[in-house]
């Protein structure tokens, strides 16, 4: 059984026992948070989808950590000009592990 769920402005496929990393959570390490914005659930031939969300169906997820990911580097330059800027931006991230898909 998959679902595909949105959370941090993105979708994501997931099945039971993935582990994703997503937009940072406001959650404790190893609480527990109900995903309710599922916008498909399927099982081999057997499909779901919302429009745009399922009613009554929910992904239970256990928080595992928080980071952040790897520097992206951002240079902006005009040429001829003497213009050069440096930049660079960490993304934090909430690591969550699937426990459940009901719907």
């Amino acid at each position: 059984m998959y679902a595909v769920i949105k959370t941090g402005g993105k979708q994501y496929r997931v099945t039971d026992g993935d582990k994703l990393k997503v937009e940072k959570l406001l959650a404790e390490i190893d609480s527990v948070l109900v995903i309710d914005q599922v916008l498909a659930v399927g099982s081999g031939d057997d499909i779901k989808v919302g429009a745009p969300l399922l009613a009554g169906a929910s992904v239970t997820a256990k928080i595992l950590g928080h980071g952040r990911l790897e520097k992206v580097s951002i240079f902006k330059m005009r040429r001829r000009k003497h213009y050069q800027k440096h930049q660079g931006h960490r993304q934090a991230y909430t690591e969550i592990q699937i426990t459940g898909i009901s719907g």
